[in-house]
């Protein structure tokens, strides 16, 4: 029988189960492989840092970004004392999986296919359906940790609420990446903030070393996202470049409300909606969630009070809860319509706002240590939504 059981081996379960493992809790890690998710790829310094992650993962090293509007105005960022890591996750996922398995976690290859219980003996076992074999298999488990992703099984049957997360549908292309030229630059990140592309998201052409990512998102489901990311190849001269696989999932970008059922289930990552508003991100969030996760189960575990499961999103929610309610509120305010999208990207212009942008983003934490800056980052910001700011044309 195993202390936890995994369900899902990304970022957020890969953590988990690793953190478990080397505190001595016997674990099993379940993952289907062989799926992709479309991702940009980067990941900051804070992250790098905090989970032991050296700079042979990566594919490449971005020192700036590039924010476009509607029109095709643009404002370089650069990337002071310090670069934003780029991984491709059919590399780092399987990396992550395999320090979790060298940790002590024992792998299962198969799909999550329920959770049974015996009340009587105060037992619980996940069901999954072999890969291999195609058989049903069972694994007794005292905990369960799920981080299935977005649409998340083991949410939808066990956790109020767990079906309801409002997803944002993201699509990209691997391409084979050009020479650097006056539209491309294999250490910059582009965001294209334009309705052609995405009526209510962004699109992005992140650089990974030989190959790029180029995608978009959206919570509209009417729109064609092969079409939209086509749109966005011409647009950054992308179009003759070779295609090598095409990926899609959608992405959750909004905490559940419950990350536990109270009994013997906790959610990690995408499963639990921990995905950055505005700025889609959600490797970082996804690991501390595994590791919170982890927290939470340990802490379960040895106190033999199931209420400390709600630990995960707690401990989650100290760190964090503030910097996505500020995204949100920004997401909300600039991706409603192009001309608020022009604003946002002439608002980009502004140095408190670079500077204070990448500090939180390189380091995790909205920066307290200059109140006049966010003050008058937040007079700019009013000042720029009500149209009284005239636009930069670069």
């Amino acid at each position: 029988m195993y202390d936890v059981v995994v369900v899902g081996g990304g970022p957020s379960g890969a953590t988990a189960a690793e953190d478990l493992a080397r505190s001595g809790h016997s674990v099993a890690l379940l993952d289907r492989e062989g799926r992709i998710k479309p991702c940009g790829g980067a990941i900051p310094p804070r992250l790098m840092q905090d989970f032991d992650i050296g700079e042979e993962q990566l594919v490449a090293k971005v020192n700036t970004a590039r924010m476009i509007s509607p029109t095709g105005r643009h404002v370089d960022i650069p990337i002071e004392n310090g670069f934003v890591g780029m991984v491709d996750r059919k590399d780092f996922d399987p990396f992550l999986r395999a320090r979790a398995e060298a940790a002590g976690a024992v792998r299962y290859t198969g799909t999550f296919v329920r959770i049974d219980r015996d009340k009587k003996a105060k037992k619980r076992w996940v069901v999954y359906r072999d890969k291999e074999t195609g058989e049903e298999r069972k694994l007794e488990t005292r905990l369960i940790i799920g981080a299935d992703g977005a649409n998340s099984r083991v949410a939808r049957d066990e956790i109020p609420g767990g079906d309801k997360v409002p997803l944002v549908f993201a699509y990209h292309e691997i391409i084979a990446a050009p020479e650097k030229n006056d539209r491309y630059d294999p250490m910059r990140c582009d965001v294209i903030y334009d309705g052609a592309i995405s009526p209510d998201f962004y699109g992005w052409v992140f650089p990974h070393g030989g190959t790029t990512s180029v995608g978009m998102g959206t919570y509209i489901q009417s729109v064609n996202l092969k079409e939209a990311t086509a749109a966005l190849r011409q647009a950054s001269g992308l179009a003759d470049c070779e295609t090598l696989r095409r990926e899609g999932a959608p992405i959750p970008l909004k905490p559940l409300r419950f990350w536990d059922n109270a009994r013997d289930v906790v959610l990690a990552g995408d499963a639990a909606g921990v995905v950055a508003p505005s700025s889609g991100e959600g490797i970082y969030y996804a690991m501390v969630c595994g590791r919170v996760a982890a927290t939470a189960c340990a802490a379960t575990l040895k106190s033999g009070r199931i209420t400390d499961l709600a630990l995960a999103r707690r401990l989650f929610m100290k760190e964090h809860k503030t910097v996505f309610r500020v995204l949100g509120q920004m997401q909300d305010a600039y991706y409603k319509s192009d001309s608020r999208r022009e604003r946002f990207v002439s608002l980009c212009h502004d140095v408190d706002v670079q500077k204070l942008t990448f500090e939180a983003y390189m380091n995790k934490k909205l920066v307290k240590a200059r109140p006049l800056a966010h003050l008058k980052i937040g007079f700019k910001n009013a000042r720029h939504l009500l149209g009284l700011v005239r636009e930069t044309h670069v």
